[in-house]
């Protein structure tokens, strides 16, 4: 951890003699005697003079904020090149958790557990277990499926799959506002303006879109737009059957939504505006960031 702190270099480097109070090595560290002094980081030349690479000192300079991006850690590669794999683990309890990579295993599977709950980034049923001691045998996360995390700009409006991450939707909403006609992205722009309240970015980095909009909460910031925004949701059953249902539509209560058991959300179409049309969104909470709402709306007025 000691790189990511500014300390003074030369207490580590010094020979364990200059260090000294009555034959004891001093750390830095701690300001106690200890024997680190002693260890081959501190004495790691060769009897040529030359200094092994592995136990040359890091200074500070060469994590300096100048060569940032050249030293950060990257991911690894060979991770990168990895095969994904459909994986179903055994968990505490009786748990059963499944990861499908195609849209069909996936309708497979919840044609076979019809109840089971279905994962992104579980900032919702993360909550619901340990706080409301929800049950959840049967858990799949749909994080790998393909169809699911499409994000495409169309001819007449904007497809994103409902797994798809409220930080990547962020990022395509600002890319459609500057290049598109202003007249056509006043639902990308309340979209994108709501977003910024929405939670912290961490959280984004792993909520969808989808999981917002099936949670069905009664202060969601977001389903208020959709609704204003006359999105259109597409749903597809167990035995590949789509159907389509409007936003408005699609909530029929107190977390209730349109959804028979082995359906599920698969995306969810975001159109154009007209010409002399507006949409607007509006938040009311205790806290200007990452504040539960109290009072959510999401307006449209054609002119």
């Amino acid at each position: 951890f000691r790189i990511f702190a500014k300390t003074d270099n030369s207490l580590y480097i010094m020979s364990s003699s200059e260090n000294t109070s009555s034959g004891e090595f001093i750390c830095p560290s701690t300001g106690k005697p200890c024997s680190c002094g002693e260890s081959k980081f501190h004495s790691c030349e060769s009897s040529a003079g030359a200094i092994f690479g592995e136990c040359r000192p890091v200074s500070y300079s060469e994590i300096d904020g100048s060569f940032y991006i050249e030293k950060e850690l990257i991911f690894p590669p060979e991770l990168l090149l990895r095969n994904n794999l459909p994986l179903k683990l055994h968990g505490f309890g009786g748990i059963n958790w499944f990861r499908p990579l195609k849209l069909k295993h996936l309708l497979d599977l919840k044609s076979n557990y019809p109840e089971a709950k279905l994962l992104v980034g579980n900032t919702e049923v993360g909550i619901e277990i340990n706080f409301k001691n929800a049950q959840y045998p049967i858990l799949i996360s749909v994080t790998h499926v393909p169809e699911l995390n499409v994000l495409s700009i169309k001819e007449n409006g904007l497809e994103i799959g409902s797994s798809v991450r409220l930080s990547k939707l962020q990022e395509v909403l600002k890319k459609v506002i500057a290049e598109r006609d202003k007249s056509e992205t006043s639902s990308c722009r309340a979209i994108s303006d709501q977003l910024k309240w929405f939670a912290g970015k961490q959280v984004k980095n792993v909520a969808s879109v989808g999981g917002n909009i099936c949670t069905a909460s009664p202060i969601s910031d977001l389903n208020p737009l959709w609704m204003a925004a006359k999105a259109v949701f597409k749903i597809v059953d167990s035995k590949g059957k789509i159907r389509t249902v409007l936003a408005k539509d699609f909530f029929l209560g107190y977390r209730k939504v349109d959804l028979a058991q082995g359906e599920i959300l698969l995306s969810i179409f975001l159109p154009w505006n007209k010409y002399c049309e507006f949409v607007k969104e509006f938040k009311q909470s205790h806290r200007r960031e990452d504040d539960i709402a109290l009072v959510n709306a999401g307006m449209r007025v054609h002119l």
